[in-house]
């Protein structure tokens, strides 16, 4: 394949970051069914803010990258990279509806000796077992395997990082035979400095990432179990863990809430495949288990220790630290418990300016003097630059400060509260 065109469609936290890297050596073509993203992105607006304005429009403006909502502006693309979304139902089953329906998206445009790659986490087997036959069925008479192949390189974005970017982290790739694998490993190196392994197969792939979400979700919640204990025993998780981590070989883990779109989803894919294979995923379902009860745990923490319609502030919403996507968030769900135990909540985050169905108020005009607790959810940089003594300020006296994730717990705050 000499002259390549590689579309990349999803441009969401995985696709774009993608597509703006592969642009430097490729001919790519940004692919979204939300013709709103479409228009933000060719203004250089990344909602994300995975990439600078700057550098988008950079790659627009030299014609490295075409950004697009229509499907004919893939025809004459070889490579096509999925990277859409892989969510789970109302009943934590793997919803593969987004896979599927960019599959007919790909289908329609495939010709002879086209390359598909996932990026999606999927449980092992996905790619050849679902996609692979979507994907013929939308094709004019193509076979899989005969005039079309399959690749598969997971996605390793990490939201809000801008250490481990994508053209410097590891990548690894598969594909369906020798051809394709190589194609995967030229792709690849074009884009990160990383290493780009080669896995044995397409399986091992898939299962090599679903297992990397998944081995952090277990880890944490063995800590999340600890910290109940801990605090059965009056005891802080976090001196229990200075303690503990002056061995050699302990692992780093921390409590907290555990959200998002990746580490509180992806488990259920590989559960969900196991229960198939007619193993019982027990250690994967408790781990998850344990994390999804964190909110109400925490919640009810700190509501034994208020008063009856204390009125609260509630800083940050979003799933983690200084990313802008409340899908899944943990702090949501903190909130609602605390709301339905009828106290009077105002929330602020910086990555806001209203906020559907809440009290919502920029930090800027919140008046001193005016809460019975905070409840520090979300350590944005915006709430760790005006330091705990600006936080405290919105405090009456005796107002309690709940600090989810301990961060100000080596400071002397009165009424502090943490793990």
């Amino acid at each position: 394949m000499k002259n390549k065109k590689i579309a990349v469609l999803g441009l969401g936290y995985v696709g774009l970051p993608l597509a703006v890297g592969l642009s430097s050596s490729y001919k790519v073509t940004g692919f979204d069914i939300s013709s709103s993203r479409i228009s933000q992105l060719k203004k250089g607006l990344d909602k994300t803010l995975e990439i600078t304005k700057s550098k988008l429009l950079r790659s627009i403006g030299k014609n490295k990258i075409f950004l697009t909502d229509k499907e004919n502006d893939l025809k004459d693309c070889n490579v096509f990279i999925a990277t859409v979304p892989t969510p789970i139902d109302c009943k934590k089953k793997p919803d593969f509806a987004p896979l599927k329906n960019v599959c007919k998206i790909i289908g329609r445009q495939l010709k002879k000796d086209d390359v598909v790659i996932f990026e999606s986490t999927v449980h092992p087997g996905t790619t050849e077992e679902i996609c692979g036959p979507e994907l013929e069925k939308s094709s004019k008479n193509l076979k899989v395997g005969k005039d079309f192949f399959l690749g598969y390189s997971p996605e390793r974005v990490n939201p809000g990082d801008k250490l481990h970017t994508i053209d410097k982290i590891s990548k690894v790739v598969a594909g369906q035979n020798n051809k394709t694998e190589k194609l995967l490993e030229e792709i690849y190196s074009n884009l990160t400095k990383g290493e780009v392994f080669l896995a044995k197969s397409i399986k091992v792939a898939e299962a090599s990432k679903v297992i990397e979400n998944s081995q952090r979700d277990i880890n944490i919640a063995f800590i999340n179990e600890i910290t109940k204990i801990c605090q059965k025993l009056n005891v802080s998780i976090y001196d229990v863990l200075d303690a503990s981590s002056t061995k050699w070989n302990f692992l780093p883990f921390f409590p907290g809430l555990v959200g998002g779109h990746c580490i509180g989803v992806d488990p259920y894919y590989l559960a969900e495949k196991a229960k198939k294979l007619n193993i019982d995923p027990k250690v994967i379902l408790s781990g998850r288990d344990t994390n999804d009860n964190m909110s109400s745990f925490i919640g009810e923490l700190i509501d034994s220790k208020l008063k009856r319609s204390s009125k609260i502030l509630f800083l940050g919403i979003t799933f983690k630290e200084d990313v802008p996507d409340i899908r899944n968030s943990k702090g949501i769900e903190l909130l609602k418990f605390l709301k339905e135990k009828n106290h009077k909540i105002i929330v602020s985050d910086p990555f806001f300016e209203t906020l559907k169905n809440f009290n919502y108020k920029n930090f800027n005009n919140l008046v001193p003097k005016t809460f019975d607790s905070i409840v520090l959810c979300v350590p944005h940089k915006f709430f760790l630059n005006k330091g705990e003594k600006i936080l405290k300020k919105f405090l009456r006296k005796g107002g309690y400060f709940f600090d989810i994730k301990g961060v100000y717990k080596n400071k002397k705050i009165d009424n502090y509260w943490c793990l």
